[in-house]
């Protein structure tokens, strides 16, 4: 069976991308990332998210980026995510961007991948209603793949291993709607940048969560603190 290495964060995203995955009949390889976050929520939705999906052994990596700075997600960090105002979210590189992440992150992943002999690797990455990371662009990705190719044995002997993107060109609305197709467990993902109990509902990824889910028509099944006013689904 063909195998893949499936970046799973806990996230709306990288949970319907692990789907589609499994849909693509690839025998999946969980791959999580311990990197400094603040909080663990996030982690406990994607070992949730991996344990349903597979029985290949889930690795989560431990990468303590947070030992150089510069994001305010590190646990290292101390300063409040603020609420950006949804019109203004995407125009600017934003304080919650990590320094190279998905960089650091795709290595990793495609020399895990290399060392299964994985043809593929799937990232949840998106570039329509995101938040500003230039890590999540099209032309990044056409790179990291041009690297890819040149940088493996697998590439030299001309068996690609795929930097697969599914969500790359969708709005958010639209990977609501695609998890739905596939059944994806919304209510088990975890997409705020705080790790209270309920989502804060005020954040970047709160907003842009909730803008998709809005402009689907579908109620978001996870609780929140509160909710801004352009949602209106109870």
């Amino acid at each position: 069976m063909k195998k893949a290495v499936c970046l799973v964060s806990g996230g709306l995203d990288s949970t319907v991308t692990t789907y589609i995955a499994k849909k693509n009949n690839y025998d999946l390889f969980p791959l999580s990332f311990l990197y400094g976050q603040q909080h663990e929520k996030e982690l406990q939705s994607a070992r949730t998210i991996g344990s349903l999906l597979t029985e290949e052994e889930h690795i989560f990596f431990t990468l303590p980026l947070h030992q150089f700075g510069g994001s305010i997600l590190y646990k290292s960090e101390k300063p409040q995510i603020k609420s950006t105002p949804l019109d203004k979210i995407g125009t600017l590189i934003p304080p919650t961007y990590v320094p190279a992440r998905n960089t650091v992150f795709l290595s990793i992943a495609l020399s895990y991948a290399e060392s299964l002999d994985a043809g593929a690797i799937y990232i949840g990455v998106t570039a329509t209603d995101y938040s500003g990371y230039p890590d999540c662009r099209p032309e990044y990705i056409e790179a990291f793949q041009t690297m890819a190719d040149l940088a493996t044995k697998k590439g030299v002997e001309q068996k690609q291993i795929k930097i697969e993107t599914p969500l790359l060109y969708l709005t958010k609305k639209q990977i609501i709607i695609k998890g739905v197709e596939l059944n994806v467990p919304f209510e088990l993902t975890w997409s705020c940048y705080q790790g209270r109990t309920k989502a804060c509902g005020l954040c970047d990824s709160c907003q842009l969560r909730l803008k998709g889910f809005q402009e689907a028509g579908i109620r978001d099944p996870i609780e929140y603190e509160t909710t801004p006013d352009f949602y209106k689904i109870k």
